[in-house]
């Protein structure tokens, strides 16, 4: 479960949802509104703070850090690479060959959002 509220936050702290230096939810309430234990919540917030996407400061809460636009753009390239090695192992369990999966992604990429 810490896991989703990890992966929720630094998703929204990538795409920007969330700004540089915005406070977050303190513990206790992030933990009460999403009905999950103070433990899971503080796993959550110590892992997003290990890895640079969270200051926490004693007595005042935690708040989106400030962020390397390199670090970020790195940790973008991960979850791309991580969803595209999904999208692989699912082609390859249909049977989609590689020269189809590369015209998928070709066509996808050029599509205009």
């Amino acid at each position: 479960m810490y896991e989703q509220v990890y992966s929720a936050i630094k998703k929204a702290i990538l795409n920007g949802e969330i700004e540089e230096g915005a406070p977050l939810p303190s513990i206790r309430t992030l933990a009460k509104d999403l009905q999950i234990s103070v433990i899971t919540t503080k796993r959550a917030y110590d892992e997003l703070e290990r890895d640079g996407f969270i200051d926490s400061v004693q007595g005042k809460g935690s708040f989106v850090a400030y962020q390397n636009p390199e670090r970020l753009k790195e940790a973008g390239r991960s979850i791309v690479e991580e969803k595209i090695a999904e999208a692989i192992d699912e082609a390859k369990r249909l049977k989609i060959t590689e020269k189809e999966f590369v015209q998928i992604v070709k066509l996808l990429f050029d599509e205009e959002l």
